[in-house]
């Protein structure tokens, strides 16, 4: 499946100069899905150089055609609509369903960019002086290293390359290793609609070199990565040494706050979609349920009776809802945690194993705790899982110093039907996004992204663009 791309590199796919592979494995059988081609330093060279002259190209082609192109990718995910989601299906573990919905999630977001580079608007300032005039305008901040991790491989890749694009800016772009073929399709996409050779790029193979050989060259202006907050402050030290514009968004555990004015039936459905899509693996996960004590109990038991009947399996049989997780080492951490949180003292209220019944996959049932205390180490340490640690708490104040008192703020999330609460709630809350009665969080259309150790800049919405642009002023004067 792998054979037909490789590493894209000057409009053309292309093997690695030694020909050497890497192993890519279905988690829903354990088996094989193909070897993709493993990049060398060679490549990064190449592709380096090929992104530069892609940039010359690139920024002087009139925005209203960049803005064509970029529309056209857009149409072109959503005719390949199914293709893209069986990537997404075989390499994640996710259930085809939700491959759809990352496809047309991803399509809106090259959409939404295409009309955003015909309107980065500048800016006349009123000089002091009458015979000089002030101009602010913006200029593609130059070659981009964007960095994808692997839970949603299709969604990131398409914010930054788009967003790179709408800019106008070269980009090359970094799969993770466990799901290269679907950010493959992605950019063999974008050349059938049109992208100039050089513009964008690819390289797969081995994260951390190749990262590294990006960041220390010259030729790098710009850094997106999404991944842990480990990997971020790594980047970040490295990109230090050549003052690398980045945008980071890293790590998250977000609250899911219930207030006892909250329709439980609506708030237990707004959970199981928002905590198990992908199986747990999203940022913005809920991680930390607080729930009212007196509507802890009715929560649980509603949550628990909708959890029950969720359809565990391989994401590609029909009705699957929960498929397995992506790889076996995060199956381990999984069941680590779990028995690190029982040591603890906490009691398990369902879950707590694999699912009977499946010889292969890394599968790994709903869990539930109850008895959780705020210092365990699941209320610190990202699950990135379908764990569910259920806590109570008494009054307003006191949830919200309690969801606030963490290193991370990606997302939190809010149950009320009281207006006041829902205001009040969603301005103390120490994240960069919130969800009020509603699971659904990242939309193209709304600026994504954290605050604390979470990282900084914004994917989505107006605001991204500008963190792949260059502001210049220039004073003019008008007498020679």
């Amino acid at each position: 499946m792998y054979s037909k791309f490789g590493q894209f590199i000057d409009g053309k796919w292309q093997q690695a100069e030694n020909n050497e592979t890497y192993e890519v494995i279905n988690p829903a059988t354990e088996e094989v899905i193909g070897k993709a081609s493993k990049a060398t330093s060679v490549e990064v060279t190449k592709a380096l150089k090929s992104a530069e002259n892609g940039l010359k190209v690139w920024r002087d082609t009139p925005p209203w055609q960049r803005s064509y192109i970029i529309r056209k990718i857009a149409d072109l995910m959503r005719e390949k609509k199914e293709i893209l989601a069986k990537w997404l299906t075989l390499e994640v573990g996710k259930p085809f369903a939700e491959g759809m919905g990352e496809v047309g999630g991803s399509a809106d977001i090259f959409e939404w960019n295409a009309e955003e580079t015909k309107r980065i608007y500048g800016q006349t300032i009123e000089s002091r002086f009458p015979d000089t005039r002030v101009h602010v305008y913006y200029q593609p901040v130059g070659v981009v290293a964007a960095l994808v991790p692997w839970n949603f491989p299709l969604v990131l890749a398409s914010r930054k390359i788009s967003t790179a694009l709408a800019a106008g800016c070269s980009v090359i772009c970094k799969p993770d290793v466990i799901t290269p073929g679907t950010v493959m399709e992605l950019v063999d996409i974008c050349r059938e609609a049109g992208v100039p050779p050089g513009v964008v790029n690819l390289l797969s193979g081995d994260p951390p070199a190749i990262a590294e050989q990006l960041i220390q060259s010259d030729i790098i202006k710009k850094i997106s990565i999404t991944g842990s907050t480990r990997v971020g402050k790594l980047i970040l030290k490295q990109a230090a040494d050549k003052v690398q514009r980045v945008t980071m968004e890293l790590s998250g555990h977000s609250p899911f706050i219930v207030f006892d004015d909250a329709d439980i039936n609506k708030a237990t459905d707004m959970a199981i979609t928002s905590k198990f899509r992908n199986n747990g693996q999203v940022c913005i996960s809920p991680n930390r349920f607080y729930i009212q004590e007196k509507k802890k109990e009715e929560f649980i038991n509603s949550f628990i009776n909708k959890a029950k009947k969720l359809k565990i399996g391989n994401g590609m049989d029909k009705d699957v809802q929960l498929g397995p997780l992506t790889t076996k080492k995060r199956l381990n951490e999984v069941e680590q945690l779990v028995e690190t949180t029982k040591k603890e003292g906490a009691k398990i209220l369902m879950g707590g194993k694999r699912p009977a019944g499946f010889n292969k996959g890394y599968y790994y049932e709903p869990t539930v705790f109850d008895d959780v205390k705020d210092n365990y180490t699941i209320m610190k340490e990202e699950p990135f899982g379908p764990l569910v640690p259920m806590l109570s708490f008494k009054s307003f104040d006191e949830v919200i110093e309690r969801a606030n008192n963490n290193d991370l703020g990606l997302c939190s999330y809010i149950c009320t039907n009281s207006m006041n609460q829902a205001h009040r709630a969603s301005e103390l809350m120490e994240t960069g996004t919130v969800a009020v009665n509603t699971p659904v969080v990242a939309i193209a259309e709304a600026p994504f992204g954290g605050i604390k150790q979470t990282g900084y800049g914004r994917e989505g919405g107006s605001m991204a663009i500008k963190d792949y642009l260059n502001v210049k002023y220039t004073h003019l004067g008008i007498k020679g």
